[in-house]
């Protein structure tokens, strides 16, 4: 009898843990492990993740790694992406849609070498400027039409453009008069480098008004027509965002979080905590969803690339607010 009634003790606890198991939700993000996803890192250390009966992976990107290739061939569920590079592939067949929009303001801009004349966009021309590639060139090369400067070359009236890598190495060795950053982390690799900053002068995108959206999540658009699915995403996004608003409010302890979830031990404690708080400023005052006006100044934007825009027309369903909608009111 005590075996009967073990066994279905048993048989019981297993069909209740297979009831309740929680829904799988992999995550590929546009970098590399760091305080710019710290709110995703934040909402699985706490439990907020597993509050909506989530099992989140959460995959670092790299320099080799293009989220929307990941996304394309199946292997993440959401993705963290720019805009410029999402609506790019949304335009080469690659249905993206952005679900949600953590990040209300942009952390891009051009880091120049005072000492090389440069005090206003206008000084740009006939300089050699570094810029990141692999769909990270779209907003520079909107600028560029937007000031009438050539690409092509270095002239009176047009700029060489550098191929940077991801490190601040062109600007250090005078290779290039400006180079591509962050607000958050490659402009305070040069100041960590002994640079002085009033040794150098500053762009900021969204002073430009050329600011496009970063670090959306974006989906595939077929996967929204399956209530299952998007079932989970509502969870997924509602708890991102409380990871988020935490870390906003507790920023050195989610650097820490951050820095627990590196695995490469490649991040520094002081690094990473003035990320957290940069990155802080540029999460500030979105709860989630997208803002149609932000939508628009991208898409404005990117189609004015002259000759040669990102992309070609107005993207039409490649945002929704299907998710936050559900999730957050």
């Amino acid at each position: 009898m005590n075996k009967l009634l073990s066994g279905a003790i048993a048989a019981f606890s297993l069909a209740a843990s297979s009831a309740f198991a929680a829904d799988e939700v992999t995550l590929q993000l546009k970098w590399v492990t760091q305080a710019q996803f710290a709110g995703y890192y934040v909402a699985k250390d706490k439990g907020f993740y597993e509050e909506e009966g989530l099992d989140v992976t959460i995959l670092p990107g790299g320099p080799d790694i293009a989220p929307t290739q990941v996304i394309a061939g199946g292997g993440a569920d959401v993705t963290v992406e720019w805009m410029p590079a999402a609506l790019a592939a949304r335009e080469k067949g690659l249905p993206l849609v952005n679900i949600a929009q953590p990040f209300k303001s942009s952390g891009m801009m051009l880091t120049c070498w005072k000492d090389a004349g440069i005090a206003a966009p206008e000084d740009l021309k006939n300089r050699t400027l570094g810029v990141w590639f692999f769909g990270n060139e779209f907003p520079f090369m909107s600028w560029m039409s937007q000031l009438g400067i050539d690409t092509g070359g270095k002239s009176e009236s047009g700029v060489e453009v550098l191929k940077q890598g991801f490190n601040v190495d062109p600007l250090l060795q005078r290779q290039a008069d400006c180079i591509s950053t962050m607000t958050y982390n490659e402009y305070w690799q040069v100041i960590d480098s002994g640079v002085n900053p009033d040794e150098l002068v500053t762009f900021k995108y969204e002073d430009q008004g050329v600011a496009t959206l970063e670090d959306g999540l974006y989906v595939l658009e077929e996967n929204l027509g399956d209530a299952a699915f998007v079932d989970k995403m509502e969870r997924f996004v509602r708890a991102s965002m409380k990871g988020w608003k935490y870390a906003e409010e507790h920023p050195d302890e989610a650097a820490d979080i951050v820095l627990e979830n590196d695995e490469t031990g490649a991040q520094t404690e002081e690094h990473q905590k003035r990320m957290m708080g940069e990155i802080a400023k540029l999460t500030s005052g979105s709860n989630g969803s997208l803002d149609p006006a932000d939508f628009e100044r991208t898409v404005a934007t990117l189609l004015a690339g002259g000759s040669d825009p990102v992309i070609t027309k107005q993207p039409d369903g490649a945002w929704t607010h299907q998710i936050t909608d559900a999730a957050l009111n």
